[in-house]
């Protein structure tokens, strides 16, 4: 029998007994039909007397954070039609190629390439200053200080284009750290599953998407807080989600899972630490320049709220069928009441299963709803989901399913932006690009339904089947539950409580004895 140090007993509603600390790690191509047919192209399945564990050259993380830098590479090769004359002759052709990226366009647009500081000098035209948050506009700047260096150095011409170029391969080598700091930070949070991160190693999604913009940087920054959360390093963990919201607003959302699920289990000190530290980290980003540039610092937030309706989002499906346009206030006020309702069934919900939920779980669904309810949706947002879903559900079909439709996604709004800028109108037409929306919405919406399938049924839940409680819950992890509802609250513990009776592991071959008897793990 194991110790009290490797064992932490769970509740399961079939009175599994948890793996041990120490059990190996789980191999997705023995429980996932899928990851099983796809591994036939590098030779099967791992036998069973193949070797695993950390001891060779090529331990999991290692292989996840390759796989991760070659899918990158890919994803650069795919803008070598922008990066060699698109970006810079015409405007549709680099819509046609869908190979469009931000970062160039930016560079002369914002004022970088005149040496304008982000913030502090204003821009000519009606944008006046960078619409970015003040942790991005750094990483910009940054790069624009390297990219200077280099053309100082001789390294390119004065030519505008080779500026623009050295630019964008200067930013897409940092976005490259941020991606493999992304997938070791996914293989790393669930300690006996490291395969599920090349879920995100492999997303097409990911690849396409990497360098249109700088997304990467906040999401690295929440796969590290996530990564601290799981071990219950809850300081680290709030001020690397203040530091991504100094980069990106939506990191700031996964504060309300945590909440809820340190309401239900009692951890109210983890949370509050957790929220100090992102207060406090956001606030030492933001207010240097908020009390020095205040017009350049709030741009990015009067630009939020004045943008009207755009790309992707169900809401400019509506003004396309109907005719009418809807005013920027409305359509905030709306969609802040639709992530009102839904957070709120969220955190019922999550006070009334019948096992607590995972934080991952929670952190897509509150993510997935904001994404789902803003008023635009850039192609590039599906970088903010890709390792929320590795974590949440990690099941090959699902995903490929999800990223499916988001690829159509991609190659729908290129499309549809090379008909609306070409005079022959070549490409997708209004309605077509609504249909890629769709597609977008219904995506992520069926991930989110078998997201809350599990969180209702946890005996289909992936991660759950060996035992396991939450691995990326860090300090809830096996927690006892403290307040729940409706049935929840009847039962007097939820995760730690010792279970009577015949104990089984997941996984184990039926006893070929008469005293007691192994269990199945469901599929």
């Amino acid at each position: 029998m194991p110790s009290a140090e490797e064992t932490s007993v769970y509740e399961d509603r079939r009175g599994a007994l948890p793996a041990r600390r120490d059990s190996p790690d789980v191999r997705p191509t023995r429980r996932d039909r899928i990851a099983a047919a796809g591994s036939e192209l590098i030779g099967g399945p791992a036998g069973r007397w193949a070797r695993r564990g950390g001891n060779g050259p090529l331990t999991p993380v290692r292989v996840i954070a390759l796989v991760a830098i070659g899918m990158f590479a890919l994803g650069m090769v795919q803008k070598l039609p922008c990066y060699n004359w698109a970006w810079f002759r015409g405007t549709s052709s680099q819509y046609t190629h869908a190979c469009y990226s931000d970062i160039p366009h930016l560079y002369l647009g914002r004022g970088f390439a005149d040496g304008r500081l982000p913030y502090f000098d204003r821009l000519p035209g009606d944008m006046e200053y960078l619409e970015y948050p003040v942790l991005t506009g750094l990483f910009m700047q940054v790069a624009s200080w390297v990219a200077d260096a280099a053309s100082w150095l001789g390294l390119s011409g004065d030519d505008m284009m080779q500026r623009e170029q050295l630019y964008w391969l200067i930013n897409a080598g940092m976005l490259l750290v941020c991606a493999a700091v992304i997938a070791v930070c996914v293989a790393r949070t669930h300690r006996r599953r490291p395969w599920d991160a090349l879920l995100v190693a492999l997303a097409p999604a990911f690849a396409l998407t990497a360098t249109i913009n700088w997304d990467l940087l906040a999401v690295a920054l929440t796969a590290s807080a996530m990564l601290m959360w799981s071990r219950s390093r809850v300081l680290a963990a709030g001020v690397l989600i203040g530091l991504a919201t100094a980069a990106k607003f939506y990191p700031f959302l996964l504060l309300g899972p945590l909440l809820v699920l340190c309401w239900r289990a009692g951890r109210w000190r983890e949370f509050l630490t957790t929220a100090f530290g992102a207060v406090a980290a956001w606030l030492v980003v933001n207010v240097p320049v908020m009390l020095l540039a205040p017009e350049g610092w709030k741009k990015f937030y009067t630009f939020s709220q004045e943008r009207p309706v755009d790309f992707g989002s169900f809401w400019l499906i509506i003004t396309q069928r109907t005719g009418r346009s809807i005013e920027a206030e409305t359509v905030n006020t709306y969609a802040m009441l639709l992530t009102i309702v839904a957070c709120a069934g969220i955190a019922l919900l999550t006070l009334t299963a019948p096992r607590r939920p995972r934080f991952a779980q929670l952190a897509f669904l509150v993510v997935a709803v904001f994404v789902l309810t803003n008023k635009v949706y850039s192609p590039q947002y599906v970088l903010w989901l890709i390792p929320l879903a590795a974590l949440a559900r990690p099941r090959w079909r699902d995903f490929l399913v999800w990223q499916a439709c988001e690829v159509m996604y991609f190659l729908g709004i290129w499309m549809y932006l090379a008909y609306t800028t070409s005079e022959k109108h070549q490409g997708l037409p209004p309605e077509g690009y609504q249909l890629a929306i769709a597609l977008h919405l219904l995506g992520t919406l069926y991930l989110c339904a078998v997201i809350v399938r599990d969180i209702l049924m946890p005996e289909r839940d992936g991660v759950r089947t060996d035992g396991s409680d939450d691995p990326s819950g860090g300090v809830l992890d096996g927690a006892e539950d403290v307040f729940a509802l409706g049935r929840s609250a009847r039962r007097r513990r939820h995760a730690a409580q010792t279970v009577e009776g015949p104990r089984v592991e997941w996984g184990m071959e039926p006893a070929r004895t008469g005293q007691g008897q192994g269990a199945q793990p469901s599929a």
